[in-house]
């Protein structure tokens, strides 16, 4: 079989069809339908099959698919193992994020890699739902994204915050590696003058009959203020959903409602921040890599200076159970 059939293959299935696939791969869409051809002779076995006006992938060739991982893995540790004897890493490397984490992570890391030579990074703006970032691997070499924290659980030691407990096992599908970096406590914005805007620390049965700005459905932080709701015994009611942090916090300290948002990077728009007790309100933030591009030196080379530069904020990362890093 030829290995660029194969990651040909990947690509129609992670993308979505033969267009799109051609797309990512600088290649025509006639040219993407011979190699997938091609790959069927060598098999003996159709790999696609028409659907409408597109296609999708056959049980051949779904098998083939999810084997072509271990070949672009290997073919990557190959190529690692060579390139160790020649100078330092260098190419490029995309890294994408969520908006509040690249405000966090992103500046600090180019610092990082301006000094590393023969290393470029482009970087890529996105903010989708939680379940949607794993699909982003196909398309970035690291992709910073965030879940809930174990918000769900009761804060059995009514602490604002402790970043030493150990994660929960993480959500991301098995074939993506899950690079912890940071824990984010997420504090109550309110806005000046709140008749709780100088309290230490507050419930959720402070919040019960606050109107909130929340994010859309889906979202991480949109568990934990659920979360909120539930331990204060009452549904909480939003107002507006609202995903930028940035236009969130101005709302807050225009007055118009509170909001949960995170410590590093809010507070400089207005808002008064006051840390939460009573629920585990935080997020983790972690790097979703392909274990193919992960064999990459240069990769791993901008992987490590996004672990050091969230070792500002969170001291050296726990993995944790479940988590996953090379």
């Amino acid at each position: 079989m030829d290995t660029r059939h194969l990651a040909t293959l990947r690509a129609v299935r992670d993308h979505g069809g033969v267009t799109a696939a051609a797309r990512v791969l600088h290649l025509t869409p006639s040219a993407v339908s011979q190699q997938l051809r091609g790959l069927a002779r060598d098999v003996g076995a159709e790999v696609v099959e028409r659907v409408g006006r597109g296609v999708r992938l056959t049980g051949p060739g779904l098998a083939l698919a999810e084997a072509a991982l271990d070949v672009a893995v290997a073919l990557e540790r190959a190529e690692a193992a060579v390139d160790a004897f020649r100078s330092a890493p260098h190419g490029l490397v995309r890294v994408a994020a969520f908006q509040s984490g690249a405000e966090l992570l992103l500046p600090g890391l180019l610092r990082r890699v301006a000094g590393l030579d023969g290393v470029r990074v482009e970087l890529g703006d996105e903010d989708v739902a939680q379940a949607d970032f794993p699909a982003l691997t196909a398309d970035f070499d690291l992709v910073v994204a965030h879940r809930p924290d174990d918000a769900h659980r009761p804060d059995d030691a009514h602490r604002p915050d402790d970043a030493h407990r150990p994660h929960d096992a993480h959500p991301w599908p098995g074939d993506v590696l899950a690079v912890p970096l940071l824990r984010e406590p997420l504090d109550v914005a309110l806005p000046p003058g709140h008749r709780l805007a100088d309290r230490d620390v507050l419930t959720p049965a402070d919040l019960v009959d606050e109107p909130w700005i929340a994010v859309r459905e889906g979202f991480p932080v949109a568990g934990v203020l659920e979360a909120v709701g539930v331990a204060a015994g009452a549904p909480l009611r939003v107002v507006q959903r609202f995903n930028d942090f940035g236009v969130v916090e101005a709302l807050v300290a225009a007055g118009h409602g509170v909001s949960l948002l995170p410590r590093y990077t809010a507070g400089r728009r207005g808002a008064v921040l006051v840390p939460l007790a009573g629920v585990r309100a935080g997020r983790r933030v972690d790097v979703l890599v392909r274990p193919d591009r992960a064999e990459r030196r240069v990769v791993r080379r901008v992987l490590d200076a996004l672990r050091a530069e969230a070792a500002r904020f969170d001291g050296p990362p726990d993995p944790g159970p479940g988590a996953r890093d090379r």
